[in-house]
């Protein structure tokens, strides 16, 4: 069931980003938009239309919101490969958007993507008008200097600090770096279904470092061909990370507790969480 709707998700949201970026133009940045939203797991924008459906939010209406995370996304990501930040060749598999043209079309791709975002918040079919204002700031937070942002900052500077991140350190620095676009699909999923998002913060939360130990055991156990991009970069920068801290047997542990939590704050939907619960626990079973 899980399997099945997020390849329905997956199809849904492609198809729109598809059709949405269609419109724009054959100029280098937007083939760069199209090119840097192709693939992808999509779990952000999965996460926006199941935690929308509790609800009952037609997906022609959610697909809006879970298209917006998806373009912050793949902008974070054509920015994080730059010389400048990680120096990445490779993304899914593929030549990294400065690879395949240049740093400053990359850096234009990624301003686009970005902006597009709340363009396709703003859209009259994302919802009304205070949905989509809500929408639009909660977004900007959860992706800007207070979230997504600032974690890449945060990890920037470590990267020359003196001595290695403690544990609480490098989880606020993934809270805002990773967490914060995990949880903010959450809320949206809450705000188009005008519903209260605190349990359904309190999953995104725990899934969302979940995923994060579930990327830095893939750093150390992962195959670079099936994650189509370069692995073990940490570990041979010598960054801390979660298996630096806590063993590689300990981070498993870790994460399979806070799948545990994730689940356990989906209780009040029942039956109908079946595919949160089933993501939660594929956040960390996944090998890519």
């Amino acid at each position: 069931m899980f399997k099945t709707a997020l390849a329905e998700a997956q199809g849904a949201i492609g198809d729109f980003l598809i059709h949405q970026l269609a419109r724009l133009g054959d100029d280098r940045v937007s083939e760069g938009m199209r090119y840097a939203t192709n693939g992808g797991k999509r779990l952000r924008g999965f996460l926006v239309m199941e935690t929308a459906g509790l609800f009952d939010v037609p997906p022609a209406q959610s697909l809006f919101a879970a298209g917006a995370v998806e373009c912050v996304h793949a902008y974070s990501l054509v920015h994080d490969d730059l010389p400048c930040m990680d120096d990445d060749d490779l993304r899914r598999g593929q030549p990294t958007v400065h690879k395949k043209w240049d740093e400053a079309t990359a850096v234009l791709v990624g301003d686009a993507l970005q902006t597009f975002a709340f363009e396709l918040l703003a859209r009259p079919d994302a919802g009304d008008a205070a949905q989509r204002i809500e929408l639009v700031a909660t977004l900007a937070q959860a992706s800007g200097a207070e979230g997504m942002v600032l974690g890449q900052a945060q990890d920037i500077a470590a990267e020359s600090a003196g001595t290695p991140l403690t544990l609480d350190q490098i989880t606020e620095l993934q809270g805002n770096k990773t967490g914060r676009l995990i949880e903010w699909p959450a809320m949206a999923g809450a705000i188009l279904g005008r519903e209260d998002p605190e349990a359904l913060l309190t999953y995104a939360r725990a899934i969302g470092l979940a995923f994060q130990i579930a990327d830095d055991i893939l750093d150390i156990e992962g195959d670079a061909d099936k994650a189509g991009k370069a692995l073990r970069k940490d570990a041979d920068a010598g960054k801390a990370t979660f298996v630096s801290l806590l063993g590689l047997d300990g981070a498993k542990a870790r994460a399979g507790d806070l799948v545990d939590e994730a689940c356990a704050a989906l209780s009040p939907y029942g039956e109908r969480a079946q595919n949160l619960q089933a993501l939660a626990r594929y956040i960390i079973a996944r090998d890519m």
